[in-house]
């Protein structure tokens, strides 16, 4: 049941964002009457938020257990069943089927294991979710966004399982599906599916990380036995990071740079068996186990090196390039570079995969300090320990706004997925999309380590422990951080294509009459202006410096400014997903949304108020009306930190952490 305060009028009004804006996402009409946080919350929450949080507050004491102050106070203002379907996005039933598959004793966290027993159990785990069909790589043909889903749900019971995971159906398995041709399909896609065919992707190299088209390691074609040598130079050239690799792997698709009659043909993809059916290393094949890391321990990362290993010529995956027996090489793909991107393309969907694993972790964080701020009580105005710590200003102005981005960056997330799923298949949307992709997994990826961060400090001691899971949702963090491209240089990346795409549209920014700060349109004018102000100063930087000069002043000038561009993209397109998401949403749900958006919306021009100030976008005396708002949305908002969390889906067993649970009996003695 629950309790909606909000009339449908306001509902309407507040849905009514302007189709203008939504349909032109730069400029942004005003409307008759400030849409603000306040008006809304003020309907939303029948008291001030300082009367509210004292005298209106449910009458809680430490003799109750934490479940029954969390019924108590969960009082929702809107259905979280509905927010629940608009946060899942899709695949609804898989993800009801999923959260209650979890519950098997497997699944159970555990910890102080062995190296040994920890890469075991994520195995095992991995196995059960193949042997309950939730993820097949057919999926990337019938129903891509179920691989997505696959990736947020799983990363909240086991990161390290999940990274095997995105390796053996989205690095490994997406490759021979999309690279590969019948003959490697027959051979290796049901195997993939159970896990008797677990492979690896052989990317990276010691030596060469983000400048992978210059890798050393070598397919040379031998027409006279129709085979192929891969060969590794140097150690420089070994594949490194190989997650997978060090101990459960039969296959790997090693990128080599393709040889035939003596010409380079560039970057190609051919499948070498590096163990046989009794997971014994084949001649020639070098595995290194990587041993321990920060994190995510249950995935086995390997080095590996090849010493003229024969491959026969069936083995190169051959969707677009090929060898006839005689060493006539065919390709449907022009240059080098570009042979490069179509055999790499697999990483555009891992950064999706990381995106999602990224969110799906950030959700689990803040659901677990939420419930435990929720449930810890501490002094009071009467000097009992009678109040909840989550209703003080000190944990809302931490917790709040990053819930609000959580759930508007899922939206935007959202959105990628969509475009990156159903894109046309003429090829003209994907530069568009590559963009998406690389800003959306920075963005994603750096929240979750702020909120593990931030979450872990105000759940105090207890966040420090093991079992509350935080530990585990760094080494996550940091993991998708760096893997499937740094972020920071998929940002330069992202600068680089929006800085393009803005000289070639030039947009038109329609600055609102109404300046009011707590208005919805002037903080979405507010973030769209950022973002040109900064391209537009990125792009005279370059003009300045020439095309002999552009090299030196990216890449060792103007850094800051590519980063503060890039980022700058990657918000207000979450913003607008936002915006169109409260256009279409359901009415119960647009009061709710509606105010979480506002605090979204905030956070960010609360982040950058330094820069904000110096361009002349807003005045010194601004700085305190920002943070004022910033706060006031925070309170307003704390009230329903519980059902948002609620709205996650995320089961007590999913969750695992004493402190999110009954923390109280959990240290109770026998």
């Amino acid at each position: 049941m629950y309790r909606l305060r909000l009339g449908t009028a306001l509902s309407l009004r507040r849905a009514g964002l302007s189709s203008q804006r939504l349909q032109n996402p730069i400029a942004f009409p005003t409307p008759s009457e400030p849409l603000t946080a306040a008006r809304i919350g003020h309907e939303l929450q029948s008291q001030p938020p300082s009367r509210h949080n004292s005298s209106a507050a449910p009458k809680l004491k430490n003799t109750m257990t934490p479940e029954e102050i969390r019924e108590k106070l969960l009082t929702p203002a809107f259905p979280i069943p509905k927010l629940t379907e608009l946060l899942d996005h899709d695949n609804h039933q898989m993800r009801q089927d999923f959260r209650k598959f979890i519950s098997e004793p497997v699944m159970v966290p555990r910890y102080n294991i062995s190296l040994e027993e920890e890469r075991d159990l994520a195995l095992r785990r991995l196995q059960r979710i193949c042997d309950n069909k939730f993820i097949s790589v057919l999926d990337f043909w019938n129903n891509p966004l179920r691989i997505f889903a696959a990736h947020e749900l799983a990363a909240v019971i086991d990161p390290a399982m999940t990274t095997k995971m995105t390796v053996q159906f989205n690095l490994f398995g997406g490759t021979v599906l999309k690279l590969g041709t019948e003959r490697h399909h027959k051979e290796l896609l049901e195997g993939i599916d159970n896990l008797n065919d677990i492979g690896c992707f052989g990317l990276t190299e010691l030596g060469y990380g983000n400048n992978a088209v210059e890798m050393e390691t070598t397919a040379t074609y031998d027409p006279a036995t129709k085979e192929f040598i891969v060969n590794t130079p140097n150690t420089l050239a070994q594949k490194y990071w190989i997650t997978n690799g060090a101990c459960h792997s039969k296959h790997v698709v090693v990128m080599a740079q393709l040889i035939v009659k003596g010409k380079n043909e560039g970057i190609h993809a051919i499948l070498v068996r590096m163990r046989d059916n009794n997971m014994q290393t084949m001649p020639g094949v070098t595995i290194e186990d990587m041993g321990y890391k920060m994190g995510l321990n249950g995935v086995d990362n390997a080095k590996l090196s090849f010493d003229n290993v024969r491959v026969p010529r069936e083995a190169l995956l051959n969707r677009w390039s090929d060898v006839a027996e005689d060493g006539t090489f065919t390709s449907e793909i022009g240059g080098g570079r570009q042979r490069f991107l179509t055999v790499a393309d697999q990483l555009l969907s891992g950064r999706i995969c990381i995106a999602s694993m990224a969110l799906g972790g950030a959700k689990a964080c803040i659901s677990i300090a939420v419930r435990y701020a929720a449930t810890r009580l501490t002094v009071g105005p009467t000097g009992k320990s009678d109040t909840p710590i989550l209703v003080y200003q000190l944990q809302q102005r931490a917790l709040m706004p990053l819930l609000s981005r959580i759930i508007a960056v899922n939206f935007g997330l959202d959105y990628v997925k969509d475009r990156w799923a159903f894109q046309k298949e003429d090829g003209s949307e994907h530069k568009e999309i590559v963009t998406m992709c690389c800003a959306i997994k920075p963005t994603a990826s750096w929240l979750l380590e702020e909120t593990v961060s931030v979450c872990r400090e105000r759940c105090g001691g207890q966040g420090y422990l093991s079992c509350n899971r935080f530990g585990t949702f760094l080494g996550l963090a940091h993991a998708a951080m760096t893997a499937e491209g740094d972020n920071s240089v998929l940002m330069q990346k992202v600068a680089k294509e929006r800085l393009g795409s803005l000289a070639a549209n030039p947009p038109k920014l329609e600055k609102p009459a109404n300046k009011n700060l707590k208005d919805t349109n002037y903080l979405m004018y507010l973030l769209h202006a950022r973002e040109l102000n900064l391209f537009n100063e990125l792009g005279m930087k370059m003009k300045k410096a020439g095309k002999a000069g552009t090299y030196d002043s990216w890449m060792f000038e103007e850094s800051d400014l590519i980063q503060h561009a890039a980022k700058s993209f990657a918000d207000a397109l979450i913003a607008d997903r936002y915006a169109e998401v409260l256009k279409t949403c359901d009415a119960d749900l647009q009061p709710v949304l509606a105010q979480v958006f506002d605090l979204y919306l905030t956070t960010i021009v609360e982040k950058n108020l330094g820069w904000f100030v110096i361009s002349g976008l807003l005045q010194p005396g601004d700085v305190t009306k920002v943070r004022a708002n910033g706060a006031e949305l925070c309170a307003l908002l704390g009230p329903q930190a519980l059902a948002l969390c609620e709205s996650f889906g995320i089961t007590d067993t999913m969750l695992s952490a004493p402190i999110a649970l009954d923390w109280v009996g959990y240290n109770s003695y026998d």
